[in-house]
C-alpha cells in the first residue's frame, strides 16, 4: 500500500516513516480478525486496516477531521493486530505518528484538552499520591468513571506481608523502576517483588529521580514529554549500570517493561542518548523473564501445599502481544498451583490500555466485562495478571479479588 506524501509532509522525518510503514500493508485483513474494537463496533474504521487508510489519507493531504480523531483515539493500542500480521507492520508504532500527525491538524475541544492535561501531568507528578489517597476517603461519593479507577482503602493496602522486608545484600543485583502510579495505586506489589527476589538470591535496588516510562505522555500525544521522561530515567539508571553489578533493569509492570525496551527506538535519533538508551533497552526485563530463575530457587521456599483455590491468569497485551512473553502460568504450575487460563479470548485485551479507560469508558467497560466473563468460567477464587492497569480495570467490575502474580509467590513464602 504505496503513500504519496503530500507536499507539507514530504520534508517529515515521522510522516516518512509512516509511510515507510504503511507501504508494508498488504490489505488482507487478518488483523481485523484480532481487534476488540472493530469486534465491539463493527466499523471498518474502528479496525487497524481502517485506520491505516485514515492516516494514509492524512499523509496524502486528504481531509482530516474529528471524526478521523476519534476512530484513532478508539484504538486500545493492545497490538493484537501486530502479533496475526503476516507482513509485520509496526502499528503500534504507525498509530501512535498517525494519531500526532492528526492532532497537529484538528484541535481537540476544551474538556478533552483538560483531561488529557490532567492524565499526563497529575499521574506522572507528585500529586498523585495525596489526591490518590483523598480519593480513596471519598471514594463513596465520586462519579462512577472516576471511582472505578480509585481501589478502595484495603485494595491498596499492602497484603499479609505489608512491611517492608529487611534488604539482604546479594551478587545478584537489578535495578527496579517503581513507575508513576503503582507505588501509590497496589503499593504491595513493588514489596512482594522486593520479597520474592530477595528469597531468590536477588537484591532490588532502586535509582533516585526515575518516574514515569515515558509511555503514559507518548501515549497521550505529548510525544516531547514521553522522551523526556526517558530521559530522566537514563540518567537516573546510567550511572549505576556504568559502575556495574546491575544485571538487569525490571518493571513488574508489564506496559512499563515493554516501554523501556522501546528507549532504544525512541531516542535513536538522538546524539547524547542513543548510546545510553540502547544500553538501557538492552538490560530491560520483564518481571516474568526472572521467573525462571525465581522458581528454581523458591522450590524448598514456598508452601503451596494447603492453599486451595484456582487461579485465573489473565496475560497484559503489554506482556503477551508487546514483548510476545508467555509462559507465567505453566512456570507457577511448575510450583504446584492451579492455574487456569481462558480457553477462549485470551489474546483480547481487558479494556484498560493505560488511560485508554477514563478517556473511551463506554469501550473500555464493555471489553472488561467480556473478559470477565471468560475468567469468571474458570471458577476461580483470584485472579492474576501482570500490570497494574490491568488488575485495577478489572477489579472495578468484579469481587473476585485482583492481584499481581508476584504477590501470589509472595504470600506462599516460607
Amino acid at each position: 500500500m504505496q503513500t504519496q506524501l503530500s507536499q507539507e509532509f514530504i520534508e517529515e522525518p515521522a510522516a516518512r516513516e509512516a509511510a515507510a510503514l504503511i507501504a508494508k500493508c498488504v490489505h488482507c485483513g487478518f488483523c481485523n480478525a484480532t481487534c476488540p474494537t472493530f469486534q465491539l463496533l463493527g466499523d471498518e474504521l474502528d479496525g487497524p486496516r481502517g485506520r491505516i487508510y485514515l492516516i494514509k489519507q492524512a499523509l496524502e493531504g486528504g481531509d482530516v477531521t474529528r471524526s478521523t480523531q476519534l476512530h484513532l483515539d478508539r484504538c486500545l493500542t493492545c497490538l493484537n493486530c501486530q502479533t496475526t500480521c503476516p507482513s509485520g507492520v509496526e502499528y503500534g508504532r504507525l498509530v501512535e505518528l498517525g494519531r500526532t500527525l492528526v492532532d497537529e491538524r484538528v484541535r481537540r475541544p476544551p474538556l478533552e484538552r483538560a483531561a488529557r492535561w490532567l492524565l499526563r501531568d497529575v499521574l506522572t507528578s507528585r500529586l498523585f499520591g495525596p489526591l490518590l489517597r483523598i480519593g480513596m476517603k471519598v471514594r463513596p461519593w465520586l462519579p462512577d468513571i472516576i471511582k472505578a479507577k480509585v481501589p478502595s482503602p484495603i485494595a491498596a493496602a499492602a497484603g499479609p506481608h505489608s512491611p517492608a522486608a529487611p534488604r539482604a545484600h546479594h551478587a545478584a543485583k537489578v535495578l527496579v523502576l517503581q513507575g508513576c502510579v503503582q507505588p501509590a495505586m497496589l503499593p504491595n506489589i513493588d514489596r512482594a517483588t522486593e520479597r520474592v527476589l530477595d528469597a531468590a538470591g536477588i537484591e532490588v535496588v532502586y535509582a533516585r529521580g526515575t518516574g514515569c516510562c515515558g509511555a503514559l505522555r507518548t501515549h497521550l500525544g505529548d510525544t516531547p514529554g514521553g522522551l523526556d521522561d526517558m530521559r530522566r530515567n537514563i540518567d537516573a539508571w546510567d550511572a549505576q549500570v556504568a559502575a556495574g553489578g546491575i544485571e538487569a533493569i525490571v518493571s513488574s509492570a508489564s506496559a512499563c517493561a515493554l516501554s523501556i525496551k522501546g528507549y532504544a527506538h525512541a531516542l535513536s535519533h538522538d546524539p547524547r542518548y542513543a548510546a545510553k538508551a540502547a544500553r538501557i533497552s538492552s538490560m530491560a526485563r520483564d518481571l516474568s523473564e526472572l521467573l525462571p530463575q525465581v522458581c528454581a530457587a523458591l522450590q524448598n521456599r514456598v508452601r503451596v501445599r494447603g492453599k486451595t483455590g484456582a487461579w485465573a491468569f489473565h496475560a497484559p497485551c503489554t506482556l503477551q502481544h508487546g514483548q510476545k512473553l508467555r509462559g507465567v502460568e505453566s512456570q507457577l504450575r511448575s510450583l504446584g498451583f492451579d492455574i487456569r487460563v481462558a480457553p477462549n479470548e485470551s489474546h483480547l485485551c481487558c479494556g484498560s490500555a493505560g488511560a485508554y479507560s477514563v478517556l473511551q469508558p463506554q469501550i473500555a467497560t464493555q471489553l472488561r466485562d467480556r473478559k470477565l466473563e471468560a475468567l469468571r468460567a474458570l471458577e476461580p477464587d483470584c485472579i492474576l495478571s501482570a500490570n497494574v492497569g490491568c488488575i485495577q480495570h478489572l477489579q472495578s467490575g468484579t469481587r473476585i479479588p485482583v492481584k499481581h502474580w508476584i504477590e501470589l509467590l509472595d504470600e506462599v513464602l516460607l
